[in-house]
């Protein structure tokens, strides 16, 4: 279509100019001269033309191909995501239909349907925060989000949080440095903290201690998460990130591999960050980092 249009540009030039000086001059000098500089036009038309013809449809392939890159990576990432969380949803829906399978073929005793009841009732939970989770991840309009935010004590959300798993995850000692406001969702911010516990409890080494401490370092708010666990390798930090990724020897424990990019999700939504450090044998250590609000 290019080279048409560039094709129809370049006739138009050549009629009008002929048509325009198209006169009957008195010699023949003249006329030579006129003739002459038409010739020149259309040599230098066409050779342009020629050029055209020769670099358009390369450049133009070169362009595409660069504009598609984007696209292209897009749609390999949705590929991913899709193919993980049918993944993901397949675990749970196999457990509720084999439970509901074996109540079917024959009688079973009150206590046997309450177990098979309980063990559904945990993959469809399980269903039920994956969605959730999934939900919060493709969140794509920041200020719909930041219209619910408030100015809420980060130490509040994370002695609720760690308040909250005392029972099941002993060994967590809190480290207040100085009370640290910030600006957002409680709901979310605890949602945060406690995937970074939860991932701290599930590979620290026997019963070590966790470590969480808050702090404010000039205009901004941190927490720390630190384990003494197994830890990770370089090439298993660079994926912590990733949705459903999950290391090899994370792949026994609970979970669907969406605790840390949801937390970095709420980070980013909070106009804040996480980073993580690790090394094997040696533990994790998670920075949360936030922009600490005016007192």
């Amino acid at each position: 279509m290019q080279l048409l249009l560039f094709g129809g540009f370049a006739l138009g030039i050549y009629a009008y100019v002929t048509g325009t000086f198209d006169f009957d001059p008195a010699d023949n000098a003249t006329i030579n001269a006129a003739e002459q500089g038409f010739a020149n036009l259309r040599v230098g038309l066409i050779t342009g033309y020629g050029i055209l013809v020769a670099l358009l449809p390369l450049s133009s392939y070169l362009m595409a191909r660069t504009a598609l890159v984007p696209i292209r990576r897009s749609y390999e990432l949705q590929q991913r995501f899709v193919e993980g969380a049918s993944h993901e949803f397949r675990g749970p829906l196999s457990v509720v239909q084999g439970e509901l399978e074996l109540g079917l073929l024959r009688a079973r005793t009150p206590t046997q349907y309450r177990a098979a009841m309980t063990t559904s009732l945990d993959a469809v939970g399980g269903l039920v925060r994956l969605t959730n989770d999934l939900l919060l991840l493709t969140r794509d309009d920041p200020g719909e989000l930041e219209a619910t935010f408030e100015r809420v004590l980060l130490n509040e959300i994370v002695s609720s949080a760690v308040e909250a798993r005392a029972s099941a995850h002993r060994g967590i000692t809190v480290t207040v440095f100085e009370r640290s406001w910030v600006t957002g969702s409680a709901e979310l911010l605890g949602r945060a903290i406690a995937n970074v516990l939860d991932n701290a409890v599930k590979f620290r080494t026997l019963d070590q201690p966790i470590l969480v401490s808050v702090r404010r370092t000039g205009k901004l708010a941190q927490v720390l998460v630190e384990d003494h666990g197994v830890g990770m390798t370089p090439a298993e930090v660079d994926h912590a990130f990733d949705r459903f990724w999950r290391a090899q020897d994370a792949r026994s424990t609970p979970g669907y591999g969406l605790g840390l990019p949801l937390v970095k999700q709420i980070s980013q939504a909070h106009h804040g960050s996480v980073t993580l450090k690790s090394a094997p044998e040696e533990g994790t250590t998670v920075t949360l980092t936030f922009p600490a609000s005016a007192l």
